[in-house]
């Protein structure tokens, strides 16, 4: 029977079982998708309305007494308001928040609760397959909110960088990607939930707030700026704020990306690790 499934495979042209195929991949980002098409109401608050609060609210509310301080134009760079630098941070900060999320609960609750992704495998899925397709989805969620936050910033008159701007989407979602992979491939190993809130307390926080989303890091104390260097929060932040800016400089944007790259790919590779661990036995 094994093999009568194999040898159709390979007649219909698809590759066999354990390989990785798109088109078995899209089925995966597909069922994705029409979850996300009956949950969809309870992330519009995060996705649509978040930017214009958070602009309104610390951008223009807050902004104003920090842009009128008499330091500020040397803390944010000559000519540019508070504002203006803040919402590129937060555009990167709520990727890697949305991409966190998106890879605690969904995740543990396909493999431990709803057991989606073992159904998926009693048919000609592969776990790259579902690795795919699930990383397909994220990019999309990603992309959802970068791009909402970047319409946000057009009609607030806070992209100075012209054309080049429209980049910070593909960047925020590799902001996201950075977390949200490493994130799932911790996910594929828990039993419940406990561990969640550590990675929420204990890092989203703390970089959402200390990786140069608020203020510049050469701000912090001498012995955490290295230690926020080393984050891909503090990367996709610098590179968004460039692009939006239109201070963006060839050799330092090259590093920013290949570094968020290079944390994706490492937590891609983690994650066919512990998902095969958890789906095959």
């Amino acid at each position: 029977m094994a093999e009568a499934a194999l040898t159709r495979h390979v007649r219909e042209g698809e590759p066999a079982p354990g390989a990785f195929s798109a088109r078995r991949a899209a089925a995966v980002l597909e069922y994705c998708a029409r979850v996300y098409r009956r949950n969809w109401r309870g992330t519009l608050f995060m996705t649509f309305l978040a930017p214009v609060l958070f602009l309104g609210a610390m951008g223009f509310g807050l902004g104003n007494f920090v842009s009128n301080s008499g330091s500020s134009g040397g803390v944010f760079g000559a000519g540019v308001s508070y504002a203006a630098f803040l919402a590129p941070g937060l555009l990167a900060a709520t990727c890697m928040q949305t991409g966190a999320f998106e890879a605690t609960y969904p995740i543990m609750g396909r493999i431990v609760w709803d057991k989606v992704y073992h159904a998926m495998l009693a048919t000609p899925i592969s776990v790259v397959d579902v690795i795919a397709g699930q990383f397909g989805w994220f990019s999309i969620r990603l992309g959802l909110v970068a791009t909402a936050y970047l319409v946000v910033m057009v009609g607030f008159g806070l992209v100075h960088g012209g054309p080049l701007a429209v980049l910070v989407i593909p960047v925020g979602i590799l902001t996201g990607l950075s977390f949200s992979s490493w994130i799932a491939a911790f996910a594929a190993t828990q039993q419940n939930d406990v561990g969640f809130s550590m990675i929420f307390r204990f890092l989203i926080t703390p970089l959402f707030l200390f990786s140069g989303t608020f203020f510049p890091i050469d701000r912090l104390p001498a012995p955490l700026q290295p230690i926020a260097l080393l984050t891909p929060t503090y990367h996709g932040v610098a590179l968004t704020r460039e692009l939006t800016l239109g201070t963006v400089q060839p050799l330092p944007a090259l590093l920013h990306l290949a570094i968020l790259v290079a944390v994706v790919a490492a937590g891609i590779a983690a994650c066919r690790v512990t998902f095969r661990r958890a789906l095959i036995k």
